[in-house]
């Protein structure tokens, strides 16, 4: 092609092209927001416009966002936050004393008694204190140091650090990271990015989504002959699986990571979500600190949780911690050092991570009504995990593990041989072939299972279990109703 000159120079075309961009972005898949997902946006736009669809409106049970889907907000948290960010409220006599209280103490703790405010780059320091405390409550009175504390941008930004400090090596040395299938796609992206190797390890959809050491070792063994398997994540209770691990699991994986000299990270923001009958959240911690010095001295560790699930479900704010155990105190320093890079985690959703760690207790004011509050919305959540799993289970072709905890379903979907053709000979995954189907004809979003990862031949799609209850059993039986309408076409 000839090189046209502008003004005399000779235009060269783009600086950064495809060709030549960071190699590991164009690795980079998150399902969760992908292709479906600007389609639904398209249909959105589409729908606005007046085009007629089967539908009126787009059902975005794809990502686990739960006041976009209705979930009301806590009152006394966003009285605090309103209080923070407008602290002429303070005088106001509709906000309640301990709301108040709060909202002092926060400002007294940030530059110029304001939220707007850059922060230490670790955190805020009594929110840190605080932080420490409720993690010692949880645990049952096993100490927590608030220099261990780091708070972030949401869980996920915590998660990217720490696999940052990790990753290193080349060729066979190339640190490995093991994630377990389905995963959440936060992983397989972040070490897409990073240029680390993922290293697969199943869950067992026959046991509820159960964790077995006997699969770690399998996968631990045949990651080794082409990289160096250094860390071992962990999410409990499971995205997109919904399993709760059992105490005793978690003991054999910690064994597991002390025999194989591997750093743990136990991914926790689900940890108020449990639903199921004789399940019961179990943090890594609490069981590492129980099973003893020789574990608790040795086994590094960093744990994660989040502002953006359980009951608060405040996904906007991006608040969110890691505690961080029997990490080397120089390469604590090299995190201190590599967060200070980005300044500090948002300050609103540091706020509101303190209120989190710090509820209003039983004397005080706000009490009654955050108390029904939190239980209505996590009472809702059991419910709809129930009616999920049985309206789903009545369905041919469709199996459904009970949702004992966080807040997706993940069911196995069998499908006619003809449809996984037909979305092969188009370069698709036959789920996703599914998923896309079931948007264009009843406005549903899911993610297709091919997006977190499982067993080939299998196929599945997550879908959160967060609409309003009404709502959600009429999803529930538009994708029934689709299922079989699309295993007649193709059968």
């Amino acid at each position: 092609m000839s090189q046209q000159a502008v003004n005399g120079v000779q235009s060269r075309g783009k600086v950064l092209t495809l060709d030549n961009m960071n190699p590991n972005v164009k690795q980079v898949y998150y399902a969760v927001r992908g292709p479906i997902v600007q389609r639904a946006v398209q249909i959105e736009k589409e729908l606005k416009e007046g085009v007629k669809k089967p539908f009126t409106e787009v059902i975005k049970a794809n990502i686990g966002d739960a006041h976009a889907m209705g979930q009301k907000p806590v009152t006394f948290l966003r009285q605090v936050l309103a209080l923070c960010s407008y602290p002429e409220l303070l005088e106001d006599t509709k906000f309640p004393e301990d709301a108040k209280k709060r909202a002092r103490r926060i400002l007294e703790a940030c530059g110029g008694h304001s939220i707007g405010a850059y922060s230490a780059s670790q955190g805020i320091e009594c929110i840190r204190q605080d932080v420490a405390r409720y993690i010692e409550k949880r645990d049952g009175g096993i100490s927590s140091d608030p220099d261990n504390i780091f708070l972030s941008t949401g869980a996920s930004d915590a998660i990217v650090t720490m696999l940052k400090l990790l990753v290193c090596g080349e060729g066979r040395d190339r640190t490995g990271v093991m994630i377990s299938i389905p995963q959440y796609p936060l992983y397989s992206a972040a070490l897409a990015d990073l240029g680390a190797v993922q290293i697969n390890y199943y869950l067992d959809e026959d046991k509820c989504w159960g964790l077995d050491v006997t699969e770690l070792k399998r996968s631990l063994n045949a990651a080794r002959q082409h990289c160096n398997p250094r860390v071992l994540c962990i999410i409990n209770p499971g995205n997109p699986t919904g399993q709760v691990q059992s105490r005793q699991c978690i003991e054999d994986v910690i064994r597991f990571a002390k025999e194989e000299h591997l750093f743990l990270m136990a991914d926790e923001v689900y940890q108020d979500n449990v639903y199921a009958e004789g399940c019961e959240f179990h943090s890594f911690k609490k069981v590492l600190f129980e099973m003893g010095p020789e574990y608790s001295n040795t086994v590094e560790m960093a744990s994660f949780h989040s502002t953006s699930k359980c009951y608060m479900g405040e996904c906007g704010f991006r608040g969110g911690y890691m505690e961080i155990i029997n990490m080397d105190p120089e390469v604590k320093a090299q995190l201190i050092k590599l967060v200070s890079v980005r300044l500090c985690p948002p300050v609103p959703g540091q706020a509101l991570l303190d209120l989190v760690v710090n509820p209003p207790q039983p004397d005080e004011p706000s009490y009654a009504t955050f108390m029904k509050e939190r239980t209505a919305v996590l009472a809702a959540l059991a419910e709809k995990a129930k009616i999920t799993e049985q309206i789903f289970n009545t369905v041919p072709g469709i199996t459904c593990n009970p949702v004992q905890g966080a807040m997706y379903t993940f069911p196995r979907i069998t499908l006619p041989q003809k449809a996984i053709d037909k979305a092969k000979a188009e370069g698709q995954a036959p789920d996703m072939l599914y998923c896309m189907r079931l948007l264009e004809e009843e406005g549903i979003c899911l993610v297709p299972g091919s997006g977190f990862g499982q067993r080939e031949g299998t196929f599945h799609f997550r879908m959160t279990i967060l609409p309003p209850t009404e709502k959600l059993k009429i999803v529930l039986q538009k994708i029934s109703a689709f299922h079989l309408r699309f295993t007649q076409e193709f059968s």
